[in-house]
């Protein structure tokens, strides 16, 4: 796992961002079509801001959506599916080939088994990801399931988890956080060709350190990352202050 750590929010964001859609153009440059990841959350605000402005052939790319909550109309601030269509997928200057979202609001796992059937049949060139503060991968919270290879599941949110997206500011009381979501599997997640893993804030600077330096374990799921051939994490100072 190669880490390179960013003075900024914003460099971090566009140093992840360059370094993704430059393997993204590597495999245009040999292959008719790419598929990506996207994450979520407030993590990602910088890197997608930058991701979207690459002179990329976006025709020429399909995406995957990494989770969303069960149960939360698209209406919500808190929705991803929301949060991608207005600050990735609305805002680039070509639409995407296509774009599989998850939607929380049909039955749970009906809709796992949709879009991992299509994911099922498509490589993953770049997966953009993050870690939680609780040391989570998508919503694969601790102890994580590190075995199945079904590559959609319906996973129970820990209150941990559930604190973070309160004290992100997208909902105005715990209670009113879901708590189940679909989540991409951890494995799914490692059959990508190259990760990038992009984490601000000293809020989660002991879930980076424990996921880097700890040993792989479910308990802190992003550890599983260290394992990885192709994994590239973005830090600023404040997410590597414990390193």
């Amino acid at each position: 796992m190669k880490v390179s750590v960013f003075s900024s929010k914003s460099e971090m964001g566009a140093a992840a961002a360059d370094f993704g859609a430059g393997r993204l153009r590597e495999v245009l440059d040999s292959d008719e079509s790419a598929s990506i990841i996207v994450a979520t959350g407030a993590s990602q605000f910088e890197m997608l801001e930058s991701l979207r402005k690459k002179n990329l052939s976006w025709p020429r790319i399909k995406g995957f959506h990494l989770d969303e909550y069960i149960g939360l109309p698209i209406s919500h601030d808190a929705s991803f599916r929301k949060y991608l269509w207005q600050r990735f997928v609305s805002q680039l200057d070509l639409p995407l080939q296509e774009f599989h979202f998850l939607n929380g609001e049909e039955e749970a796992q009906q809709e796992c088994r949709r879009v991992g059937d299509l994911i099922a049949e498509t490589v993953i060139d770049v997966a953009f990801v993050g870690i939680g503060e609780n040391g989570h991968l998508a919503f694969n919270d601790p102890p994580a399931d590190f075995v199945t290879t079904d590559p959609y599941l319906v996973v129970d949110l820990d209150d941990a988890c559930r604190r973070q997206q309160l004290g992100e500011g997208w909902f105005p009381d715990f209670d009113s956080v879901p708590r189940q979501a679909i989540s991409m599997s951890v494995q799914q997640i490692m059959k990508s060709r190259t990760i990038v893993c992009t984490v601000p804030d000293e809020r989660k600077a002991e879930a980076v350190k424990s996921a880097l330096q700890g040993e792989v374990s479910p308990d802190v799921p992003a550890s599983i990352l260290q394992t990885h051939s192709d994994c590239h994490l973005f830090l600023d100072n404040g997410a590597a202050s414990l390193l």
